[in-house]
C-alpha cells in the first residue's frame, strides 16, 4: 500500500520544472485558473471573470476616483525625491542611470501605499479569484520615467517566483494600478491573452544573486523566441492603455512585458502582488538560496486585513 504525501511533501513537488537541465517546452497548466466556484458571490460581474479566465487578464477602468490618486502622485513623487530611501536595498535604478526604475516592499515604506494595498476594492477581488485568505507576496513602484525608462522583457512571473522563491502552484496574480496616465506610445504593459493555459519551460542555470540582474534586466526566465511567436501568433498582443485610476488584474502565469519609454511622459504603476494563504512559498526549485525578504514575502506572512 502506498504512502499519502503530505501538505509539505506536495507543496515540494515541482510541478513546473524550468531551466537547469530543462528544455524550452509548452506544458499544459495543471491549476485552476479562478479558485472559487460559480456560487460564490463574485465582487464582479461573472463576463468579466469569464474573460479573466479565459484571457488570463481584465482591466477595470475608473476604480480609484480623482483624490484618491492626486494623493497617491503627491507619495510617488516625495518617494523619488527621498534621499534616503534611494539607500535602501528596495530601490532599483535603471540600467546605466541613477533614474529609479522600481522601489520594492512599498506597502511597508509607505503607509500611503499600505492603505492602497488593503483596499477592500483590491483585496476581496483577490480572494474571489484565488478562493483563499490573501497576503501581498510582493509590492512595487514602478516608474518607467519618460525619455529613460528601460523594457521589461517578456516573461511569466510564476516561473521566476517558482524557480527562484519557491511558489508552489499558480495560485497568485498581481494588481497594477496606474497612477499616469498608460498611453500606447509610453512603455504601457503588453499582454499575451491565453498565455496563461500554458506554462512556458526556460533553458539556463539560475545564476548566483540574479535578482540583483534581473531587476534591472532579466537574462534567464525568459522564454524562447519560438515558443514566445507560437503564443502571440495565435493569440496577439493587448496593450493595457487608460487613465490614472485603473486597475489592470493578471494572473501569475500570463505572459507579459513593456517596451521602452522614449516619451516625455511617464508612466508611473504600483503592483500589488496577491498570494493564497494556502500557497505560501518553500525552498526556491533552483540551487540558489532565497530571494531577499524585500522580493518575496518569506517570513512576514500575514492575511491582509481590509
Amino acid at each position: 500500500m502506498g504512502t499519502i504525501a503530505t501538505s509539505e511533501q506536495q507543496a515540494r513537488s515541482d510541478h513546473y520544472p524550468s531551466r537547469g537541465t530543462s528544455k524550452a517546452q509548452l506544458l499544459k497548466r495543471l491549476d485552476p485558473i479562478v479558485y472559487s466556484s460559480v456560487t460564490t458571490p463574485s465582487p464582479i460581474s461573472q463576463t468579466l471573470v469569464e474573460g479573466y479566465k479565459e484571457n488570463g487578464f481584465i482591466i477595470l477602468e475608473d476604480v480609484f476616483g480623482k483624490k484618491e490618486i492626486e494623493s497617491l502622485q503627491r507619495e510617488l513623487g516625495l518617494l523619488r525625491n527621498n534621499e534616503k530611501i534611494r539607500t535602501r536595498a528596495e530601490v532599483i535604478t535603471e540600467p546605466g542611470d541613477d533614474s529609479i526604475r522600481s522601489i520594492f516592499r512599498i506597502h511597508q515604506l509607505s503607509s500611503i501605499f499600505r492603505k492602497l494595498g488593503t483596499n477592500r476594492r483590491l483585496v476581496q477581488l483577490a480572494q474571489y479569484l484565488l478562493g483563499d485568505r490573501v497576503y501581498i507576496y510582493q509590492s512595487r513602484l514602478n516608474y518607467k520615467p519618460g525619455f529613460y525608462g528601460k523594457e521589461f522583457y517578456w516573461h511569466s512571473d510564476f516561473e521566476t517566483w517558482h524557480v527562484e522563491d519557491g511558489m508552489p502552484i499558480m495560485r497568485a496574480l498581481s494588481m497594477s494600478i496606474t497612477l499616469t496616465d498608460n498611453y500606447e506610445t509610453n512603455g504601457p504593459l503588453m499582454l499575451i491573452p491565453g498565455s496563461h493555459k500554458h506554462y512556458v519551460v526556460c533553458e539556463g542555470e539560475t545564476p548566483k544573486n540574479h535578482f540583483k540582474d534581473s531587476l534591472k534586466k532579466q537574462e534567464y526566465g525568459v522564454p524562447s523566441i519560438d515558443y514566445l511567436s507560437r503564443l502571440v501568433d495565435k493569440s496577439g498582443i493587448v496593450t493595457a492603455t487608460g487613465k490614472p485610476g485603473s486597475v489592470i488584474i493578471f494572473d501569475c502565469n500570463t505572459m507579459h512585458g513593456s517596451n521602452s519609454n522614449i516619451t516625455p511622459y511617464p508612466r508611473s504603476n504600483v503592483f500589488f502582488v496577491y498570494n493564497a494563504l494556502s500557497n505560501h512559498v518553500v525552498e526556491p526549485f533552483c540551487n540558489q538560496p532565497p530571494r531577499p525578504e524585500y522580493i518575496c514575502a518569506r517570513e512576514a506572512i500575514e492575511p491582509v486585513q481590509v
